[in-house]
Parts: C-alpha cells; structure tokens; sequence
C-alpha cells in the first residue's frame, strides 16, 4: 500500500528543505545549504566562470562567499549532470565525482595528447596548454571538458578569470579516491540526499536532475526500495514517486504562500525540467514558484546586453491572476527593472507604466 502525502504539506516542507521558506543569515546555514543541495550551478545565462549561486535563499550576497571558497579549494568545481558545471563541497567531491563522472572506454590521440601534455608541463591555463600541445583551440577545448566528464582532468576556477589552470585530477586531489565506491554505490547516496532536499520526487524528476538514463534510474529506485531507505508514495496531483522513510509522517504545516523566481540550472528547476517545458512554451527566461508550485515563467529573448521581460505567463485562475499582480511583478522586477530591462506584459496584457 501506497504512502499517501498532503500536496499542501508537502510543498510546505519542500520550501523549507530547499531554503525558500527561511533565508539563511550566516556562513554555516549556508554550508549545510550547499551540502544538501549540492551540485550547485551558476546562476543559468551568467558569464563563464561566475560563482555557484542558490538564489532567493540567502540573506547575503552568496556570490563572495562562494569565491572565498572557491579559492582555498573548499568548494570545487566539476563537470556533472552529463556534462554541466557544477560545484560540490571538497569533502563530497569522491562522492559526487564516482556518481557523475563519464568515464572513457578508450583515450584517443587528442586526449592522449593533453594529458601527457599536462603530465609534464601542467598545471597550464587554456592559451598555454594550446601552445604547449599544438592543438588548435578550437579542438582543444571540447578534448578538455570531455576529459572533465571522465575526472581524468581538474579546472581550478578560483574566480571568473578566463585564464584558469587545468591539471590532471589526480595530481590536484592525490587524497580522492574516486575508485572506493562504484557507481550504484554513490550513485545510491546521491538519489537518497536529493530525496531528502526535494522530499517527494518522481522517477521522471530524478531522471531530470541527474541526466541519468531511467533504466539506471529505476534500478536504483528498486535497490534503494529493497532496503528501506526510500518508499513509495502519492501525492494527489503529482502521481506516484518516492519519498524517506523519515517523511512518511511530516507534520502537518500551513499551505506554502509566496512567489520565487528561479533561473533554469536552480536544483528544483533541474528536477522538473520535462513538466517546465511541457507547461511553457516559447523563449523563458526564469520561472516563477508561486507557492511551491512552479505556476509561472518569464518569457523574453536573453541578450548579453540589457534585455526585456516580453511577458510574464501564468498557469493561475484568472482571479488570482489579478489578486497577485503586485506581488508577482515584484518578484520578477527584483531582477528586471530600468534601466536595464522593462516588463512588458503581464499575463499577456501589455503594461503601460514602466516599473
């Protein structure tokens, strides 16, 4: 028999996992944030080399902490979900490493080159390594991050200098074994941490947020199943997915009440990527978590420059539409205001004052 979950209160404690119903003051709050979040992106669309950020959870400018850390190596970045740059705390980087990495069946003579190439001369930044090797940029840089995937090279982003140095991984991080856990070992805690921040996931969510294949996905459902450490649920609305053994009877809490922006590379965004892009058409922006549902998204072409907020579409009755006009424009001008940026339409009605 099913666990069955109150949609109110789940949304209620999953604000709360994730750090939108209590903003975090202080350098700890947002260590245990990270660690329970983590990998943790780059706001989506910012420039290369930006800082990890988990936006709308801090009460401070989370951007200059992370690059403290980033530069004494206590938050490390790497390439996962497929590929994507992420950032995990450097105590968990065997851990995520042996679950995200991609490794290679066989090195081919381009990767053979940079990594002997590093061997002897490293660690060297992108400029040097081409000089050094005789590899074109253009061919190099897809040979660098394919050997990122595989963990077999290391970028040490210390800010957002384009000129950061690569190394070999394991002259970089000699204490990370990646090799103590298998796959479906890390694998495993990985799924059961990212269970626990989101509280109710479904196996088409975790396959979001991972990139994972769903055959590997469900089988580690399966194993995680047999011994207790996630168990079905229902959630009226939602369908059927997983949650901890520690949820099956949260507390009972007040509907979530709030709006949220969020760019497209936040943890809850990731795991709910097929629904987002089922639900809003066209060009997005951000999306909008109107009380712990994802109910909106801010739609406009992305421009390096200054650009606009086209319009704000919204999956609201129409009275609701109305009632949180104030509130939703807020939130989204938080980001989007003059001079820089005009929000032009709200709910597809044009907006003749600029805010």
């Amino acid at each position: 028999m099913k666990h069955v979950i109150d949609r109110a209160t789940l949304l209620a404690h999953r604000l709360e996992r994730q750090g939108l119903g209590r903003l975090v003051a202080d350098e700890a709050g947002y260590q245990r944030l990270v660690r329970s979040l983590q990998p943790v992106a780059p706001v989506y669309f910012s420039r290369p080399g930006s800082p990890p950020r988990l936006v709308q959870r801090t009460r401070f400018d989370e951007g200059e902490l992370a690059d403290c850390w980033r530069g004494c190596r206590a938050l490390v970045k790497g390439r996962f979900w497929g590929g994507n740059i992420g950032y995990v705390l450097a105590e968990d980087l065997a851990l995520y490493g042996a679950a995200f990495r991609r490794p290679l069946p066989r090195l081919s003579p381009l990767h053979e080159k940079i990594l002997q190439t590093l061997k002897y001369e490293g660690p060297l930044s992108p400029r040097q390594l081409s000089a050094e090797s005789g590899v074109r940029h253009k061919e190099l840089m897809p040979g660098l991050h394919r050997l990122q995937q595989a963990f077999l090279v290391y970028e040490d982003q210390e800010d957002d200098n384009w000129e950061r140095p690569f190394g070999l991984f394991a002259a970089e991080w000699p204490e990370v074994d990646l090799e103590a856990l298998t796959w479906e070992e890390a694998a495993a805690e990985v799924v059961k941490r990212l269970v626990h921040s989101q509280v109710f996931l479904t196996e088409t969510q975790v396959c979001d947020w991972s990139q994972w294949p769903v055959r590997k996905v469900r089988q580690l459902l399966e194993v995680l199943e047999g011994r207790g450490e996630v168990i079905r649920s229902q959630v009226k609305g939602l369908g059927e997915g997983w949650t901890r053994p520690e949820d099956q009877e949260v507390a009972a809490r007040q509907p979530a009440r709030g709006t949220f922006m969020l760019h497209k590379a936040d943890p809850l965004v990731k795991s709910h990527q097929r629904q987002l892009k089922q639900q809003f058409a066209g060009e997005v922006l951000q999306y909008l978590l109107i009380d712990g549902d994802f109910r909106g998204a801010v739609c406009g072409h992305w421009r390096i420059g200054p650009h606009d907020v086209e319009d704000i579409a919204l999956h609201l009755p129409r009275r609701e539409i109305a009632a949180r006009r104030e509130e939703i424009l807020a939130a989204v001008a938080e980001q989007y205001h003059p001079p820089h940026s005009q929000i032009r339409r709200y709910a597809g009605q044009a907006i003749r004052v600029s805010l």
